[in-house]
């Protein structure tokens, strides 16, 4: 596997690999690499001739009082993990190359961002916009692969790439879970024992919500219900429980229409999210 950390480097090998008109499928991710990231691989690498994974911890997306300096970084085990699944390459870029003195540009893409992540992280999705319109510009992948665990995120990215004419095909990767239903996600390193038992809590009423709202059954109630029993169940504090459209993200109230169930809680210091698809 080659490693860029400079755009010269990086040119030079992706001219390489497109010597030969191979296409290349792109996996974003901020590294500390777990088996959610490693589907978006296998299935990149079912979609394309070359795979390139990029790591890096983007600032701009984090609030102040979040967990940047925090973020697990491990960077020699993520690239084993890479080497071994047969990823081609990594671009790995510092702070400094993203966003170098006087850099001074920002996108926001409105809409599918002004609720749920979008409200209860001002700030949180332009940076997101933001990093990956510079990653598409530098690597000009043909596809890159999201995973569905982070819903809206994908939403937005698909909003962003149809705005600005990109020219990449955004495929988006069904969350791979533990085997008792927890979506896997970096943030679940932060879990004490006692609360990573009670975090299953969050899957298991996304399920039951969904079930009950597939049988016609009042869905402001059923929503309530679902913040309650995740704070009865251990969480701390509930960002939201909300049905919306699959494809705009507006608020629903009925189901009449392919939808997505979806929530955010806090658990100690752990922000967890996860969605399901609930369709009529």
């Amino acid at each position: 596997m080659q490693i860029f950390r400079d755009i010269t480097t990086l040119n030079a090998g992706l001219a390489a690999l497109r010597a030969d008109g191979g296409r290349i499928a792109m996996v974003p991710t901020m590294g500390a690499l777990h088996g959610g990231h490693m589907a978006l691989v296998t299935r990149a690498r079912a979609l394309a001739d070359h795979v390139l994974v990029s790591i890096f911890v983007n600032p701009t997306q984090f609030g102040p009082n979040e967990d940047l300096a925090a973020y697990p970084r491990r960077e020699a085990q993520d690239i084993a993990m890479l080497e071994a699944a047969g990823v081609a390459a990594l671009w790995a870029p510092d702070v400094e190359l993203m966003y170098p003195h006087g850099f001074a540009t920002s996108i926001h893409v409105g809409g599918v961002t002004d609720g749920l992540d979008g409200a209860a992280r001002p700030g949180h999705f332009d940076g997101v916009a933001t990093v990956v319109a510079k990653l598409f510009g530098q690597v000009r992948p043909d596809i890159a692969c999201f995973g569905e665990k982070d819903f809206q995120q994908l939403v937005m990215i698909r909003r962003l790439v149809a705005d600005l004419d990109l020219k990449v095909r955004i495929v988006g990767v069904p969350t791979v879970r533990d085997r008792d239903g927890l979506a896997l996600s970096s943030r679940n390193a932060y879990l004490e024992p006692a609360q990573r038992t009670k975090a299953v809590a969050l899957p298991e009423m996304l399920v039951t919500a969904g079930e009950a709202i597939k049988a016609r059954e009042d869905v402001s109630a059923i929503l309530a219900w679902g913040a309650r029993y995740l704070l009865d169940s251990g969480f701390d504090a509930v960002d939201y429980v909300a049905l919306c459209d699959a494809r705009s993200l507006a608020p629903l109230i009925v189901l009449d229409r392919p939808a997505r169930l979806l929530a955010a809680a806090r658990i100690g210091g752990t922000r967890l999210i996860d969605n399901i698809a609930v369709n009529p």
